[in-house]
């Protein structure tokens, strides 16, 4: 096989791979996108019957000088040109639709994969590669798949009847404008080796960008804070910068096809006009038979004088369908097992047998934790910031698996319970919980859609949300702004609070939910959590030692590893204790009251606090 065959070869390869990956998606709209197909045809042949009907007009009207016989041509050139119009209409509308469904059907598939992710996915994925792979790429990917494939085969259809026409007027002629034709589009096979690059380096600044974005939105009141304007500008100037660089670089790469194809296409025109003048003088053709050709030739060249900006497109679109079969491929690490069973609550107790964990390789943040759990017991988890108490509880519900040893409910290594079951059964409290834009009743009712009203206001009591949502004008039903941006830190929390009182979970986790708040909202935030904590296993982990003496047992995680284990009256009494050592840090030196208040009384109450 030669050179230019692998080439063509590779190709063809890479256009049937890509619409075959595709051919999921488009089969339950096959009928209307292969009737979007089909219409091309009639569309790129009819671009031949103005070229065809020149060749009688021209030997009759303009060298005969006969008006009487071709009367009907004129008539002929606008119907056929009208039924193409139409059809362009038809083919148009049609893409739109199935080019819709598809894009639709794609990114249903995309987004049920991203939230299929582990949280290790989002660690090391940002915000900006999110939007673009799991958006921009699939609407590249269809809008490009369905024009490309009626570019390509209202082209081919066109480009078989222009080639009728040629022979049918010239064989010699026509012989020698395909060979012209092949030297023209010869340098195409390289555009995908000279754009792959560019192409990755581009959707990189792309994230970038988007990330950027993402980030002054969220940030904002930290960049007006920190006066930080000037070096938001700066980073994303620079990003742009690199954007401008890596579109000149394309350019440079590949528009030079652009004029090769001119020049080369020009020389074939020109060696067409020199070669059928000696034929007509010679008799071996008409001038009809000469004008009908050039016209053909025309339509045929000049599509493929920009023909490298549409292959550039395809290629674009093309690796867009690889990136988005590379994510469908990917596999989800925290599946469930073949032979998973559901976790129907708790009986017995939570033990952790030798467990440890790194998220980097080699690297470990937790080593040969051992604890026994029972159930309805409360065990407070301390320790100095980054030993390792987060990341503990984070194994509990499978946000990340165990890389060593196994954490076991009533003697069954979670790993044999399906993720499903096994998350209904555990309510996370976090710092900083995440609300979505809607309604209070539409954030409660996340941690159980179908609770009823009683339900709903026993949760609110629970909160202590009650005096608070009857002061707001809507109650329930207000809006609360994208990641509840209007309410503030304490009412935050007690929503959150409230929405894992609905889930009713029999293990709660309760990370630090308080470490974030004045000493008024924490007052309210504790009660309800509190009333949270009542007859349920609780992992607590908190800073501020005050809250958690009362645990049934307190553990102290240092350095990734279980350091002390006891009651808070044992841990005191442990000489050299680190329990002992950080609570008398925290009360040996009391926080000093805010000037003008002493120690009972509260700080001003937030502007957006109504309890």
């Amino acid at each position: 096989m030669t050179k230019p065959d692998i080439k063509k070869s590779i190709l063809t390869n890479q256009f049937v791979v890509n619409y075959r990956r595709m051919w999921p998606f488009v089969r339950p709209i096959w009928l209307p996108a292969l009737l979007s197909v089909l219409v091309c045809i009639p569309i790129g042949s009819l671009d031949a019957a103005i070229a065809l009907f020149l060749k009688p007009y021209t030997d009759m009207v303009v060298v005969g000088k006969d008006m009487s016989s071709p009367w009907y041509i004129p008539i002929l050139i606008v119907s056929f040109t009208t039924v193409q119009g139409l059809l362009n209409y038809f083919s148009a509308y049609l893409n739109t639709w199935v080019g819709g469904k598809l894009t639709m059907s794609l990114k249903k598939k995309l987004y049920s994969k991203l939230v299929a992710f582990d949280p290790s996915f989002f660690d090391r994925t940002t915000s900006g590669e999110v939007l673009f792979r799991f958006n921009s790429d699939a609407d590249l990917a269809c809008a490009g798949l369905l024009q490309n494939l009626k570019n390509f085969i209202t082209r081919i259809f066109s480009s078989i009847a222009l080639v009728g026409v040629l022979f049918y007027n010239s064989w010699q002629l026509s012989i020698m404008a395909i060979i012209i034709l092949f030297i023209a589009i010869a340098p195409l096979t390289r555009v995908r080796k000279l754009i792959k690059s560019i192409i990755a380096k581009n959707n990189a600044s792309i994230f970038a960008l988007n990330t950027t974005y993402n980030e002054t939105f969220a940030g904002n009141k930290t960049i007006t804070a920190y006066n930080l304007q000037e070096y938001q500008k700066n980073r994303f100037f620079e990003i742009l910068e690199g954007v401008f660089s890596l579109t000149v670089t394309m350019t440079r790469r590949t528009a030079w096809m652009s004029p090769f194809m001119h020049i080369v296409i020009s020389i074939g025109l020109g060696l067409a006009v020199a070669w059928g003048s000696w034929l007509i003088v010679s008799g071996t053709i008409s001038s009809g038979n000469f004008v009908s050709f050039i016209t053909a030739l025309l339509m045929l060249y000049t599509p493929l004088k920009n023909i490298s900006n549409n292959v550039v497109a395809v290629q674009n679109s093309f690796m867009a369908i690889e990136r988005i079969f590379e994510l469908f491929e990917q596999k989800i690490p925290l599946a469930d097992k073949p032979d998973a069973v559901p976790l129907q609550g708790i009986r017995t107790g939570i033990t952790f047998e030798n467990v440890g964990f790194a998220y980097i390789h080699d690297r470990p943040v937790l080593q040969n934790i051992n604890l026994d759990v029972k159930v309805g017991e409360t065990l407070a988890l301390v320790g100095n910031s980054g030993g390792g108490k987060s990341t503990l509880v984070s194994l509990l519900p499978r946000f990340y698996d165990v890389t060593q040893g196994a954490i076991k409910i009533d003697g069954k290594d979670i790993r044999d319970y399906t993720l499903q079951s096994l998350r209904a059964n555990i309510a996370v409290v976090f710092q900083d919980n995440f609300l979505f834009a809607g309604t209070i009743r539409e954030n409660i009712l996340l941690g159980h859609p179908g609770a009823t009203d009683e339900e709903i206001n026993r949760a609110l009591d629970c909160a202590y949300l009650t005096d608070f949502i009857s002061s707001l004008p809507d109650g329930i039903n207000t809006e609360i702004g994208e990641r509840g941006i209007l309410l503030s830190g304490g009412q935050k929390q007690r929503v959150a609070i409230a929405r894992a009182f609905l889930k009713n979970a029999p293990i709660v986790v309760l990370d630090e939910a308080t470490s974030a708040l004045d000493n008024k909202s924490e007052r309210v935030v504790q009660q309800a959590i509190d009333n949270l904590m009542r007859d349920k296993t609780v992992f607590v982990i908190a800073h501020r030692l005050s809250t958690v003496r009362n645990a049934d047992r307190i553990a102290v995680i240092s350095e990734g590893h279980l350091a002390e284990l006891g009651t808070h009256d044992e841990l005191m009494a442990l000489p050299d204790g680190i329990y002992r050592r950080l609570y008398d840090m925290q009360f040996k030196t009391p926080d000093l009251p805010l000037s003008g208040q002493t120690e009972e009384t509260p700080p001003p109450q937030d502007m957006r606090e109504r309890e």
